[in-house]
């Protein structure tokens, strides 16, 4: 059985983003629906999978990341309203026996992701 996983990588101080609030969201006929959140450990990830077995379904899913939060936290001072403040990755996961492992790369003015395993 498959399972989704995170992690968020501060690259402007050079280590994991602790702390992140990440929310999960199933995305089913346009509508959201809240399916859990989690804060990422020092390492930057969740403590556990955030879906695993059989409540990994196929279907659209959105990631939302708090990392302008994350970086206030650190004291990082950016310009009201904040250029990243939010990150809303929505993806696909099409086969539920595979991993999909979705992390964020992040600084107050940029992101990226792709997908691991």
């Amino acid at each position: 059985m498959g399972k989704l996983s995170t992690h968020v990588l501060d690259t402007m101080h050079g280590k994991p983003a602790a702390e992140v609030l990440c929310e999960l969201y199933k995305v089913e006929d346009g509508q959201r629906s809240k399916v859990t959140e989690i804060h990422t450990n020092q390492d930057g990830r969740s403590d556990k999978p955030l879906l695993e077995g059989d409540s990994l379904k196929v279907g659209v899913y959105e990631l939302v990341f708090h990392v302008g939060d994350y970086f206030a936290r650190k004291g990082v001072s950016v310009p009201e309203p904040r250029f990243v403040d939010q990150v809303v990755l929505r993806f696909g996961i099409a086969n539920a026996s595979e991993n999909y492992h979705v992390p964020l790369v992040v600084t107050p003015w940029t992101y990226s992701t792709y997908r691991g395993s």
